[in-house]
């Protein structure tokens, strides 16, 4: 498949012929989808707490400039250093500078959603720099060098055995193992390696407290603690819509993402980051930083609808239980967001030009603003968005980037046409008349509609001429 949005009709049809590939994504969105149930309907106030979660995030991107400010300063007095970065080329420059800087030649990283939308790795690796993903599902897809293709479970897409011959052919002294324990502490030995040659920890964050300049990271592994506090330099990357305003705003937000994302109640690890080593703590980094990044954020907070789009959370619900999502997995997309939530992000980053087709890929059933933890309208921003795809932009700056991208002049034509004929009663009725006595020289083809679909046959008459012919037949009879 090509990894890029403009591809995505034919990248879907490969995806569409590959068995393996769907029975691998249906049996691990079906365990996902089945541990949210299971847990969501043990709490009885799981409702209430989604909406508790929608007033939160929603009250934080209200106040989004003067909460980013806060944090600034707060992060800053307590010795973390912070960049601002419009654009992901300036986010991959300023890390590779940082780490010039401290002369830091090898890297680890936590999961990084963030990182993958700015492609740090090949940043990086340009510049000389080993860089290594020690979150499970990442690092075998970087064995691969492959993308990954979900936002909580990068190789979802890859079941037992395509692991156990990925790891034999990567891990030198392994051997061909399907068994899991096996296979996790091969990839164990080779991370604990790296932690302790590292000279640099990256990380994501999934919340950034503005009250007290506090860097949160959600995980499972362990692999974000150790990248965050084993190598002397920890440089924490993510977008600007992740900060709320306190701690307090923190518990309902986390119960929300575990519950979502795995069906957990808690995460097995929580991390709270708020200032480099002290003196006389004996753990830590030397130095912390934090790269704050926009690349089409702020476009989207400027739109009062599209501003939700903002209040993700990142638990990947909503891929889950997408139809479409579920049958072609995620690098159909071409995007580092893909399934329902990219749909509605990835148009903000990359433009409408690019990515005109993924707000049509929805069945728009709903299923994915019913799981959502924090109630976003994704059907709504859905169909927004495939209207501005239509829509030529006619301000000096549009709503979206690309705007206007899916309207063609053949198309608009035939709606002038289809708006002049249904105007007049009298030109609709010349209308269908010419079709049924023309009705021979019609197309029976108009792509790309028949691809999937038949094209409904003309009448040889018109519904008026059908009640008229009925009336002068019942007239004869009396």
């Amino acid at each position: 498949m090509t990894f890029a949005p403009e591809s995505f009709r034919d990248n879907v049809s490969q995806a569409l012929k590959d068995q393996q590939l769907r029975q691998n994504i249906k049996g691990a969105t079906d365990y996902f989808a089945a541990n949210r149930q299971r847990t969501v309907a043990a709490d009885e106030h799981f409702e209430q707490l989604r909406e508790q979660g929608r007033l939160i995030k929603q009250r934080c991107l209200a106040k989004l400039p003067e909460l980013l400010e806060q944090l600034e300063h707060k992060l800053t007095a307590n010795g973390i250093k912070v960049h601002w970065a419009q654009t992901t080329e300036q986010a991959n420059e300023t890390i590779a500078q940082l780490l010039a800087q401290h002369g830091a030649t090898r890297a680890v990283k936590g999961k990084s959603m963030v990182s993958e939308e700015t492609e740090l790795n090949d940043h990086l690796n340009a510049r000389g720099v080993e860089t290594l993903e020690t979150d499970m599902g990442e690092y075998i897809v970087q064995l691969e060098h492959e993308r990954p293709s979900h936002i909580l479970a990068p190789a979802i897409h890859k079941n037992k055995v395509e692991v156990a011959q990925i790891f034999d052919k990567h891990i030198e002294g392994l051997g061909y193992t399907e068994d899991v324990d096996a296979l996790i502490l091969a990839a164990r030995h080779v991370m604990r390696d790296k932690f302790k040659q590292a000279d640099v920890g990256i990380t994501g964050v999934n919340f950034a407290v503005a009250q007290t300049g506090t860097l949160c990271l959600v995980e499972n592994e362990g692999n974000g603690r150790m990248c965050s506090t084993v190598p002397d330099l920890h440089i924490a990357i993510t977008g600007i819509e992740k900060v709320v305003e306190s701690l307090s705003d923190i518990p309902p937000l986390l119960s929300l993402l575990t519950r979502s994302a795995t069906g957990q109640v808690l995460s097995t690890y929580f991390n709270m980051i708020s200032h480099p080593r002290k003196s006389g703590e004996k753990d830590g980094p030397k130095a912390v930083h934090l790269v704050l990044l926009d690349n089409g954020r702020s476009d989207a907070f400027g739109d009062e609808a599209f501003r939700q789009t903002l209040q993700c959370i990142r638990c990947s619900a909503c891929m889950n239980h997408c139809p479409v999502y579920r049958r072609v997995g995620g690098h159909a997309y071409g995007t580092v967001y893909p399934g329902p939530i990219g749909q509605i992000l990835t148009p903000h980053m990359q433009g409408l030009d690019k990515t005109q087709d993924l707000p049509t890929a929805s069945t728009l059933c709903g299923s994915c603003a019913e799981v959502c933890p924090v109630k976003i309208p994704i059907p709504q921003l859905l169909l927004r968005l495939r209207m501005f795809a239509q829509m030529p932009d006619k301000d000096e700056k549009p709503v979206v980037a690309g705007q206007g991208a899916g309207r063609k002049s053949a198309e608009a034509f035939i709606w002038w046409l289809w708006r002049y004929f249904h105007q007049s009663g009298r030109r609709y009725r010349l209308l269908t008349y010419m079709l049924t006595k023309m009705r021979w020289a019609l197309p029976r083809v108009i792509k790309p509609w028949t691809d999937s679909r038949e094209l409904p046959t003309v009448a040889k008459m018109t519904l008026h001429q059908r009640v008229k012919q009925r009336q002068r037949q019942q007239g004869a009879k009396r």
